[in-house]
């Protein structure tokens, strides 16, 4: 029998069925599986050609052509639990939280129902369904930061941090939390739409690691640095207790209505499959010229992130801490930042992950950045060299070397008062002493940019 999910993108209030992905490789290959997948006829004549929030990525517009591939469309992989949610999961469902890319197939076919974005499997939706327990319930938002019995109770009926939050990925523990019109929080996937007011990440802390408990503790304060950095915020995070309250921007609730805006993570718009590997700055630059729809401000917004994080020393940036979002307008454009923290803290030690090519010793240059991604922009150069995508298709857009050089110059005097005043800002004194060089020696650099 060949294994095979549908999956299903919400529109207009209802979910419709878009699409299937078969496996043509064995089950026990996970991830790594050959797949063959398409798009309805129904959905691929209603919108030929779409490649906006209609479509199940950038790189698959809607069409009648199938596809064939050795492993997991990479938008699949996106959805699939990963961390501390799939560990979770796999307990629910009687199975060793360690198990590997075996159990794959199994955990997107139950985790998969409720994820970011305006995407699910629906096998896992149906899932989570039938494995619903209890009456629907509210609590507020002390209830939730204190993680009363009863609420711990309310949750161990739902598979703990399991249901309906375990598409979410990331090691830390995580659920999807809806404010009703009552003012009470709701696991998200319990609540009806019309009922909807906002819609939040709750991230907890976990453990008794005390380094753990300062990146937690710092994130809020991150973020609202990055916003006098000049980044793009969505809105304020609170922290309450061990509680991280994070305002989710991939929907919109107005009037009892909500939108789900497409999101698809930069291993997805490069087209990287797998969980560990990640492209490198300058294929994502060269994607996001090729597919945004303001290419000279995403560039921009995707550099003042890198000097973000090399200043504030935020080393996780993998392949799914960024993404890009598409509206049903056909507007494509990165999400606001998430994930910015002082991951330099992390006990495990971690590596910046996605760097500049031939430029990143942790300190990359940021005029010969500059000049590279103009130059591929360039019309008159593409011939000479060429551009750093697999992808076929209209030249991008040429990307004006000037906009970008005051665009960085910018962000100087916001980091010289960071590094001045960093602890009137949330900073602790420890995590600013630690990071004061860094972000003078990012100052330091866009001062001598020309």
């Amino acid at each position: 029998m060949i294994e095979a999910c549908t999956l299903q993108l919400h529109t207009k209030g209802r979910w419709n069925d878009v699409a299937s992905v078969s496996l043509l490789g064995p089950k026990a290959d996970g991830w790594k599986a050959k797949t063959y997948s398409g798009y309805t006829v129904d959905w691929a004549f209603a919108h030929a050609g779409a490649s906006d929030a209609h479509a199940l990525c950038v790189r698959r517009p809607v069409g009648l052509e199938p596809f064939q591939e050795a492993h997991w469309p990479v938008y699949l992989i996106d959805m699939l639990p990963q961390g501390f949610g799939r560990q979770e999961l796999l307990r629910r469902m009687g199975r060793s939280p360690t198990a590997g890319v075996a159990e794959d197939w199994t955990v997107l076919l139950a985790g998969a129902g409720n994820t970011i974005g305006n995407l699910r499997v629906k096998e896992a939706a149906d899932w989570l369904e039938a494995n619903a327990a209890g009456p629907l319930r509210g609590f507020t938002d002390d209830e939730v930061a204190l993680r009363s019995d009863e609420f711990a109770e309310h949750l161990a009926s739902h598979g703990l941090f399991v249901a309906g939050s375990s598409g979410i990925q990331g090691e830390w523990p995580k659920i999807l939390f809806t404010r009703a019109e009552d003012g009470l929080l709701y696991l998200d996937h319990t609540l009806p739409d019309e009922r909807a007011v906002q819609h939040f990440i709750v991230k907890f802390g976990r453990g008794a690691d005390p380094q753990l408990a300062t990146i937690l503790r710092q994130e809020a304060p991150y973020m609202a640095i990055a916003r006098r950095l000049g980044l793009r915020v969505h809105a304020p995070l609170v922290l309450r207790r061990r509680a991280l309250f994070i305002p989710r921007f991939d929907r919109t609730a107005h009037g009892g209505v909500v939108t789900r805006l497409a999101q698809e993570s930069i291993a997805t718009l490069t087209g990287m499959p797998g969980i560990d590997l990640v492209p490198s700055h300058d294929q994502v630059c060269a994607a996001l010229t090729r597919h945004c729809t303001h290419p000279q401000t995403e560039v921009l917004e995707y550099l003042k992130r890198d000097v973000a994080n090399l200043a504030l020393l935020n080393k996780d940036n993998h392949a799914r801490n960024t993404a890009v979002q598409r509206d049903f307008a056909g507007r494509m454009a990165l999400t606001p930042l998430y994930d910015f923290a002082p991951m330099y803290l992390h006990p495990d030690g971690i590596a910046r992950r996605i760097r500049w090519e031939d430029n990143d010793n942790g300190r990359p240059d940021w005029a010969r950045v500059v000049d590279r991604v103009c130059e591929w922009s360039a019309p008159a150069l593409k011939p000479a060299r060429k551009f750093p995508s697999k992808e076929k298709g209209a030249p991008a857009p040429a990307l004006a070397r000037t906009a970008l050089v005051a665009g960085l110059k910018a962000m100087e005097p916001a980091l010289r008062q960071v590094a001045a005043e960093g602890e009137a800002m949330g900073l602790e004194p420890e995590v600013l002493n630690h990071l004061r060089p860094h972000i003078l020696a990012q100052a330091d650099q866009l001062a001598a940019l020309a």
